[in-house]
C-alpha cells in the first residue's frame, strides 16, 4: 500500500471514530492511552500550576488555595518545602483547632491502614507500631515549635495541568483534630507538605505517573508568585544549579556553604544550609550571625542610618533622616551577602542575596534586618534560606536529578508552558511533537501518544466536543499527518 492510501484510509477511520465516540468512548481511550504509554504521555502533560498569595511582610506568609474532597471544597494552604506531609485541620470531631479562613475539614471514610508505605514514611525507623491496624497515626512537629496530630486519609484533589486537563487524584493527607500553634503561627486552614519524602503530595503524584518529581517556587517581592509541579515551565539551561545534599535527606540542603559579604570571605564556613519555604525570614546560626552583624555595623558606620531599638518589626532596625517607602531608597548603603556552595570538586555555586532579599520597610518607615539569629529559636547550627531570600528569583527542586535550582523571574505573572523540543518516541525513531487544537474548543487538544509496530493511537484530552470541532481537527490532523509521514519508512 502507497503512501497516500495509508495517509487516507487511516485519516478515514480516524474520522469515523470520531463522529461515532461517546464521551465514554473517549474517556476509555486517553484511560488506555495513560496505562499503556505512560512514558509518553509523561513526555506530552505539561505542569501543575498553582498562584500564591501573601508576602514576607506584613502578612508573613505565602499561601496558595487547593480544592479538596467530593465535592470539592478550597482550603488555604502555607507552602512548606521544610516539611512532608501535607493536612489539614479536620472535624473529626477537632479536639483542638485554631481560627481558620474556612469551615473544618471533614474528612472521607478512606481511612490510610498503618501498614501502609505512606505511614511508615511518616514515623522515625523503629517507632513504628501499628496500635490500630485500621488507621495511620501521625504527630508532626516544627522548629517553632508548633505541632498536628491526626490521622492520615485519603481524597480526591482538584488540580489543573497548564495544558487545561484536569486531575482528580486520590492523595493521602493529615487530617489533623489536635493541633499547637507555633512561634510563627499562620492562620490557615493547614499545610500543604513539598518535602523530599514520600508522603509529599509531589511524591505520591509521581508514584502515580502524574507529574515528574519536581516542585519550584516564584515568590514575588511585591507579593504573590506562583508554585509549579513538574518541569514545563523554566529552562533548564538558564538556571544555576547545585547538588543536593545526601547527608541532609530530610532537607532541600545544597550542602555546606561558606557566607561571602561584598563579595570578600567572611572566614565562616561549614555552615549547614536548607532552603525552606515555610520560613519567612532566613536565619544563620550564632557565629554566623553575630560576624554579620559586625559586616554590617561597620559598612553603616558613618552612615546617615541609626539604628532604632523601638521599632520591634525585627530583632535590627535602622532609621534614616525621614521615613524610607521602599528598598531602593536604601539599598545603596548595604552589601551583597553570598553563600557558595561546592557542588562538584573545585566548582563553587553562588547564591547571591542582594538588600532585597535580606531587608524589610517596616510600617514605621525603618529598614529591618531580614536575616535572624537562628540559635536563638532552637535551629542550633542550621542555617535557613528563607521566603525573603527567595524572593523574584524562580528556585527548583529537581527530585530526579537530585539538584536544586535557582534564576533571577518575574513572580508577579503566571508563566506560560515552555514548548517542549523535545521529540516524542514513536517506535524506534523520534519525531517532533505535534498538536492539534480545535477552534471552538480551545482545550481541546490531539496528541500523538504511543505506537506499536508503527500502528498510531491517539487520544482526545477534552472529550467534551462541539460536533463542528471534528471537521477541523481531522483537517489539522491529517496536515499534521502529512507533514509526519516523512519520518515513516516507505513500507508498513
Amino acid at each position: 500500500m502507497g503512501k497516500k492510501e495509508q495517509v487516507n484510509v487511516f485519516m478515514l477511520l480516524l474520522f469515523l471514530s470520531l463522529c461515532s465516540a461517546s464521551d465514554q468512548n473517549w474517556r476509555k481511550t486517553m484511560m488506555s492511552a495513560h496505562k499503556t504509554s505512560s512514558m509518553v504521555m509523561n513526555r506530552v502533560v505539561s505542569s501543575i500550576l498553582f498562584p500564591i498569595h501573601g508576602n514576607v511582610y506584613p502578612i508573613g506568609y505565602y499561601n496558595v488555595t487547593i480544592n479538596i474532597g467530593q465535592p470539592p471544597k478550597p482550603y488555604f494552604l502555607d507552602l512548606d518545602t521544610g516539611s512532608d506531609l501535607t493536612w489539614l485541620q479536620c472535624d473529626a470531631p477537632c479536639a483542638r483547632c485554631v481560627e481558620a479562613p474556612h469551615p473544618l475539614y471533614r474528612p472521607s471514610n478512606d481511612l490510610v491502614p498503618c501498614k501502609d508505605p505512606l505511614c511508615a514514611a511518616l514515623h522515625p525507623p523503629g517507632d513504628y507500631k501499628c496500635e490500630s491496624p485500621e488507621q495511620c497515626d501521625y504527630e508532626v512537629e516544627y522548629a517553632d515549635g508548633g505541632s498536628s496530630l491526626g490521622v492520615l486519609v485519603r481524597d480526591v484533589f482538584s488540580l489543573n495541568y497548564t495544558n487545561g486537563m484536569r486531575l482528580t487524584p486520590r492523595l493521602a493527607l493529615g487530617c489533623g483534630y489536635d493541633q499547637v500553634p507555633g512561634a510563627s503561627y499562620h492562620p490557615l486552614d493547614g499545610i500543604l507538605g513539598l518535602g523530599r519524602g514520600k508522603s509529599s503530595i509531589l511524591s505520591q503524584l509521581q508514584s502515580q505517573g502524574s507529574v515528574r518529581n519536581i516542585v519550584g517556587h516564584c515568590l514575588s517581592g511585591r507579593g504573590g508568585g506562583f508554585l509549579f509541579f513538574g518541569d514545563g515551565l523554566y529552562d533548564f539551561s538558564r538556571v544555576t544549579w547545585t547538588s543536593m545534599s545526601q547527608e541532609f535527606p530530610k532537607y532541600y540542603s545544597p550542602g555546606i556553604a561558606e557566607l561571602h559579604f561584598s563579595g570578600k570571605a567572611t572566614g565562616i564556613k561549614n555552615l549547614i544550609v536548607v532552603f525552606d519555604s515555610g520560613s519567612s525570614y532566613t536565619y544563620l546560626n550564632s557565629q554566623a550571625y553575630q560576624t554579620l552583624i559586625a559586616l554590617l555595623k561597620k559598612e553603616l558606620s558613618g552612615r546617615s542610618l541609626k539604628e532604632v531599638p523601638e521599632d520591634q518589626t525585627l530583632p535590627l532596625c535602622w532609621k534614616g533622616r525621614k521615613p524610607f517607602k521602599n528598598i531602593r531608597d536604601v539599598k545603596k548603603y548595604f552589601k551583597t551577602i553570598a553563600l557558595t556552595f561546592a557542588s562538584s570538586g573545585r566548582t563553587k555555586t553562588l547564591f547571591e542575596l542582594h538588600p532585597e532579599a535580606y531587608l524589610i520597610i517596616s510600617n514605621k518607615g525603618n529598614v529591618c534586618l531580614g536575616i535572624l539569629n537562628g540559635t536563638q529559636v532552637g535551629l542550633q547550627n542550621l542555617n535557613v534560606v528563607g521566603d525573603i531570600s527567595m524572593q523574584d528569583t524562580m528556585v527548583i527542586y529537581d527530585n530526579e536529578k537530585q539538584v536544586i535550582g535557582w534564576t533571577p523571574a518575574n513572580c508577579d505573572q503566571l508563566p506560560r508552558a515552555k514548548r517542549s523540543r523535545i521529540p516524542v518516541k514513536l517506535s524506534n525513531m523520534d519525531i517532533p511533537d505535534f498538536g492539534c487544537y480545535a477552534p471552538t474548543e480551545k482545550h481541546a487538544k490531539l496528541k500523538i501518544l504511543q505506537s506499536s509496530k508503527w500502528g498510531l493511537s491517539a487520544a482526545i484530552t477534552n472529550p467534551k466536543l462541539h460536533s463542528d470541532s471534528v471537521v477541523e481537527i481531522y483537517a489539522c490532523y491529517k496536515s499534521m499527518f502529512v507533514s509526519l509521514s516523512r519520518f515513516l519508512p516507505s513500507k508498513i
